[in-house]
């Protein structure tokens, strides 16, 4: 198969013509491909409910040799993910807007289920010790992934007085990170499809001998194996938007786990702000009151 990122999108249209058993292999690749990519024939088969020889007829069927064949070509799409065009087309089949819904809504649902389920907790524990050892915390995120660095930096700066939001702007994003230093701490997060500059911003800060914190969607992500921590958030798309919900929670839980541990120190802070936000008339205002 010359471009293996069409397996998903072939096995898709080959869907109605597969066997009863075959068909629940499909459905299990089409929902799980990154789970699936890691399963031999055996273990797929027990998952799904069929035999071994049923899994290897059913990679025969898409045109590989074997089920070697088709494990290699689910890890190749892991790599380098779908395309937005093969999202779209994917996607396709949802044409009831209800259908949409409920489909999107399970698959978040599914998402923040894995995180929770593969979360590691003691490295959790390490990433929130690291971000107050820091002297000053660098946040970058690119492209999806920059709601989520604003979000994380928006809300650590009202606990932390040390954070800096790393982006595109007037600066480069190299220039952005021109004082970095071993004494500092970066906080890389990247979700399919991975961007190539912060991957490039992350490598400038490991080789200044920086401690790195990777939150991305899997171990297997480039970031993941050049940070000192890495968290995992899963992010599987039912279309061309990237899922972002399970990435926000894990992001949410580490703001709440650092200011739990500032509490008393911010709880001040906060009063201020509160005074500062009434006095210019930030929120809005019912009966006199916030």
């Amino acid at each position: 198969m010359d471009d293996k990122k069409d397996l998903i999108l072939q096995i898709q249209k080959s869907f109605s013509k597969m066997s009863k058993g075959q068909k629940l292999i499909a459905q299990f690749i089409i929902d799980n491909y990154d789970k699936a990519a890691f399963m031999t024939a055996s273990k797929l088969g027990i998952k799904v409910g069929v035999s071994e020889s049923t899994v290897v007829r059913f990679a025969n069927a898409l045109g590989f040799e074997g089920y070697p064949e088709l494990q290699k070509a689910l890890q190749e799409i892991i790599k380098t993910k779908l395309t937005t065009v093969q999202r779209v087309e994917m996607a396709s089949e949802y044409s009831n807007e209800g259908a949409i819904l409920k489909k999107v809504l399970k698959s978040d649902m599914d998402n923040i289920r894995a995180t929770m389920d593969n979360i590691d907790y003691e490295d959790f524990q390490s990433v929130i010790d690291m971000i107050f050892k820091a002297e000053k915390i660098y946040i970058i995120g690119l492209r999806s992934s920059t709601a989520l660095a604003e979000y994380l930096g928006f809300y650590l700066s009202l606990i932390l007085d040390n954070v800096k939001i790393v982006g595109y702007g007037i600066s480069d994003i190299f220039e952005q990170m021109l004082r970095i230093s071993d004494k500092d701490l970066v906080i890389g997060i990247s979700f399919p499809r991975y961007s190539n500059r912060t991957i490039e911003a992350i490598n400038y800060a490991r080789e200044a001998g920086v401690p790195i914190v990777g939150i991305t969607d899997s171990l297997l992500s480039p970031i993941a194996g050049i940070s000192d921590h890495c968290l995992t958030a899963k992010s599987n798309m039912v279309s061309f938007v990237d899922s972002l919900v399970a990435p926000l929670s894990l992001i949410n839980a580490l703001i709440v786990a650092v200011g739990m541990r500032e509490k008393d120190k911010i709880r001040g802070y906060f009063n201020k702000l509160e005074d500062i936000w009434f006095r210019y008339n930030v929120y809005e205002r019912r009966n006199g009151n916030e």
